[in-house]
């Protein structure tokens, strides 16, 4: 290779010591050249001068990522909701760039817009010199075979194990709130990734007239501040709320005061119309909650041993929530808050 670059061709015997002469190269200040599945990257320190080196090898300005020996490493770089540990357990290791809010004491240089992009690759050979380098490693995206990388001048050392497997960019999943943006789309969709980060969720009470639609109401208002979007915008990151009665009459209205209590803290349910439970479903959502035992115990009923470990109680602690049905408003309010305290805690499972 030209560039006076070391060129090492990969096989069981090299691997250890190949591997060892990069992480040599990186602690040098140099920029080597390793092979993942998708294309072949360029690594360097992830500070201030083996960053500007890497800009200038990869000769055009473009982010890089941070290289993970591990996908448990995330944690040093984000606060890792549950939206990226869902992503994270379907797609690390794997051909997938998150983009995700940056934790600000380490990203340093790294984060842009406020977010730090994080890559763990499946290739064994990345994610060893990542965790041998003893720094953080910052990678680009470069080519395909190794005869495109002759012509990077700089370019210290390339670790050679032939074409790459695929042979096309990793697909970019930016996850923020009021962002879920995908970029070079194909190895993995965009359907896909929504369908991984959201979940469908549901809430059962009696009727569908008080309880599980104030508990639907809230719950969309809620994800959607966490979302940092407008609740009819949900889907955007792969969400579905709704409710559901176990004995509800289709087409009924929310009770009044379940209406007007919710409407005084900004929540509009006057559009509810009620649906009973059907047991198809049921069994399709991710997470469906009972507002009591006696709910519970008749979704159970309606589906096949097993398939029912997705329903359980709102309420954390296991008690049921008061029905406020034919009672004050004084009660529709006692019940609301009942049900803000139990989504408060799931939400954390949630998003």
């Amino acid at each position: 290779m030209s560039n006076d670059s070391q060129h090492l061709r990969l096989d069981a015997a090299s691997l250890e010591s190949a591997t060892r002469r990069a992480v040599e190269a990186l602690a040098r200040g140099e920029v080597v050249a390793l092979p993942t599945e998708s294309l072949y990257v360029l690594c360097a320190r992830a500070d201030r001068a083996g960053l500007q080196r890497l800009a200038q090898v990869a000769g055009k300005p473009r982010r890089p990522a941070v290289l993970l020996g591990a996908p448990s490493e995330l944690s040093n770089w984000t606060v890792a909701g549950a939206m990226v540990r869902r992503v994270i357990t379907k797609y690390w290791p794997g051909p997938l760039e998150l983009r995700v809010p940056a934790a600000q004491r380490s990203a340093g240089e790294l984060a842009q817009d406020g977010t730090i992009a994080l890559r763990c690759p499946a290739d064994a050979i990345p994610t060893s010199v990542a965790r041998a380098a003893g720094v953080p490693v910052a990678v680009l995206d470069a080519a395909r075979t190794t005869d495109e990388l002759r012509a990077l001048p700089g370019l210290a050392l390339v670790l050679d194990n032939g074409p790459t497997r695929i042979g096309e960019p990793p697909v970019t999943l930016e996850l923020a709130p009021g962002r879920f943006r995908v970029e070079n789309e194909g190895l993995i969709d965009a359907a896909s990734l929504r369908r991984t980060v959201g979940l469908e969720i549901a809430f059962v009470c009696t009727g569908n007239t008080c309880r599980s639609p104030m508990a639907e109401g809230i719950a969309r208002a809620r994800l959607s501040e966490r979302l940092g979007v407008p609740a009819n915008g949900l889907a955007s990151f792969g969400f579905g709320v709704r409710s559901m009665g176990v004995f509800a009459s289709p087409g009924e209205p929310a009770s009044p005061h379940a209406v007007t209590v919710l409407r005084d803290s900004g929540i509009d349910i006057s559009a509810h119309r009620a649906q009973p439970t059907v047991p198809e479903t049921i069994a399709s959502l991710d997470r469906v909650y009972a507002l009591t035992r006696s709910h519970l115990e008749a979704l159970r009923a309606t589906l096949p041993p097993g398939k029912d470990r997705h329903c359980e109680l709102l309420d954390p602690q296991g008690r049921d929530i008061a029905d406020p049905i034919g009672g004050p408003r004084s009660a529709y309010e006692s019940t609301a808050a009942q049900i803000r305290r139990a989504i408060e805690v799931r939400l954390e499972s949630w998003a």
